[in-house]
């Protein structure tokens, strides 16, 4: 484990002078199944794989969401080793961002819809970290899970934009036996919010069933989608759209790519989930 940007430079270094490629999977920690899922993608492609732990403060809109945010380092370094990841990079927040920092990476357009609306400047924080995380790590690829599909997106955009020397492979989302989506928010939920969870995947399922099943008309999926999640006392909807899935912008027909993605809260829980399908 490396904690400083210049050790992990050094290692990094010395495995491109030895001709080796590098994958690498960006963090928040209190890794589960689905990180695992990337590290494996990277270490089977890639000669080194690199894991970046890091709770990036820029991108949380709530001050108690990131109070809160769960962390575990033993554990992350348990399946670290168990998956077999070379290098872990785990640096403070003063590593990352020095006293007088004040340079960030801005997105239009993409982020200005789906979460990008009720959470300020998240994305914003998103892309300043990651784009430090690939200075620093430098890799040839870069793994992202579909779960965050606005945030795969997004992500690919810049690095297109800013002609940066390296490959966003995004990869499928990885479920719990019931249907809920892996993320690290489930461990804030109690055993009744946790039952009540599985509505999200549902609603999922069923905005993409019906694409599949020759349903054309957005406004009949999305209010499809929205019903199922009002079966369910303790969710409250943030938000349910289907949107062009190359642009996250709205669309009247389906056609091309398209996402569907949702957004509810379970208690103080926020959680998301999507699908993407080719019309």
């Amino acid at each position: 484990m490396t904690r400083t940007i210049q050790h992990t430079r050094e290692q990094i270094k010395s495995w491109k002078k030895d001709g080796y490629s590098i994958g690498f999977v960006p963090t928040m920690g209190y890794l589960h199944e689905g990180h695992q899922s990337l590290m494996e993608k990277s270490i089977q492609e890639n000669d080194k794989t690199v894991v970046s732990i890091f709770v990036n403060p820029m991108q949380f809109d709530n001050p108690d969401d990131l109070k809160n945010y769960p962390i575990n380092p033993l554990a992350d370094m348990e399946l670290c080793d168990k998956a077999g990841v070379d290098l872990i990079f785990s640096p403070g927040v003063d590593e990352v961002y020095e006293k007088g920092f004040c340079t960030f990476v801005d997105m239009s357009v993409l982020t200005e819809e789906l979460c990008g609306k009720s959470r300020h400047n998240h994305f914003r924080g998103v892309c300043t970290v990651v784009n430090k995380l690939f200075n620093i790590v430098a890799p040839d690829f870069a793994y992202f899970g579909q779960k965050d599909a606005q945030q795969l997106l997004v992500i690919k955009k810049m690095v297109k934009d800013l002609n940066m020397d390296l490959e966003i492979v995004g990869c499928p989302t990885v479920r719990e036996s019931d249907g809920l989506a892996k993320s690290s928010r489930n461990t804030h939920l109690n055993p009744e919010e946790r039952k009540a969870a599985t509505i999200l995947s549902k609603a999922i399922f069923e905005g993409k069933n019906l694409i599949e099943s020759g349903e054309r008309n957005i406004e009949k999926v999305v209010a499809a989608m929205k019903s199922i999640l009002q079966t369910e006392p303790l969710a409250k909807i943030d938000y349910v759209e289907i949107v062009d899935g190359n642009t996250v912008q709205k669309i009247e027909t389906l056609q091309g790519s398209v996402l569907g993605q949702a957004a509810i809260f379970i208690g103080k829980v926020r959680l998301i989930d999507n699908f993407i399908y080719e019309v």
